[in-house]
Formats: C-alpha cells, sequence, structure tokens
C-alpha cells in the first residue's frame, strides 16, 4: 500500500492495483506488470474505437491513475480509428503490447473487458458495448450481451 498523505491518490493507487491483482488472479496473467501492459493496451485500442463523448463517459469511470493510462498520448485528431472485426481490434491491442507479450491480444481483450465489465457501472457500459460493431461484442463476457 502506498502512503503518498493525499486521500485520493492513496485510494486510486489502491484501486489500481486490486484490478491489477484481479487480472493476475481471474485470468492469469503472470504478474501485476503483464497485467499492467495488457489493461492499458486494451484500454488505448477501445479509446480510438469510441467516439470522443464515449470516450470521456468511460474514462469517467477509472480509477484516476487508470485514467491517466488511458489518456495517454491521445491525440483526438489522429486516434479514431474504424475497426469492425474481432481481427482488427486485436491487431490494434497488439500494437500497444510490449514485444514478445506471452498472450494472444484477443485472449488479452476477453480478460481486460471481463475486468471492466465487473468493476464498472453495467447500466454505462452497456451503453459503451452497444455503440461498438456487433462483432466487438463478442469480446466482451457472456453477461455484458444483450
Amino acid at each position: 500500500m502506498s502512503d503518498t498523505q493525499v486521500a485520493a491518490l492513496d485510494h486510486t493507487i489502491q484501486q489500481t492495483n486490486i484490478w491489477l491483482k484481479r487480472l493476475v488472479d481471474d485470468h492469469h496473467f503472470a504478474d501485476r506488470q503483464q497485467a499492467y501492459n495488457a489493461l492499458r493496451a486494451v484500454l488505448q485500442a477501445l479509446r480510438g474505437r469510441l467516439t470522443e463523448e464515449q470516450a470521456v463517459h468511460l474514462s469517467a469511470q477509472l480509477p484516476i491513475l487508470v485514467r491517466g493510462i488511458y489518456f495517454e498520448g491521445w491525440h483526438l485528431a489522429a486516434e479514431k480509428n474504424n475497426t469492425r472485426t474481432v481481427e482488427e481490434f486485436a491487431e490494434e491491442v497488439n500494437k500497444r503490447l510490449p514485444p514478445q507479450f506471452p498472450r494472444d491480444p484477443k485472449t488479452t481483450t476477453e480478460a481486460v473487458f471481463d475486468l471492466l465489465w465487473k468493476e464498472l457501472d453495467p447500466g454505462q457500459t452497456a451503453k459503451l458495448i452497444d455503440g461498438l460493431p456487433l462483432p466487438l461484442h463478442l469480446l466482451w463476457p457472456m453477461a455484458a450481451r444483450r
């Protein structure tokens, strides 16, 4: 546990560590570094697929530290991509993963989307999923699909 003596910072560090530990425990990432790399890559690939409004609504639900990871390197004009298939989205994730990442990008995406579904507001997340192309719904847990 970190002790920055700033309650909001200590809380976001704790929340972020809980998210990373959940990825390790629930989805068998080797360690928190690997879980961080997965979370970062998937969030940033997802951000590029969303409208500006959707991206901002999603960010409002993220812990402050994760929100910083999500927005890292974001350039509004250059970011938008039109991935429509699972394969295209997996390639977007793969571009953001470190070289020789030990897991395939599709499984990595499914793990992070499972975490998001469990940690974020289900109603808001369902709206986000509804705004994605139908093939990308398959990357979310069954409970998230309508």
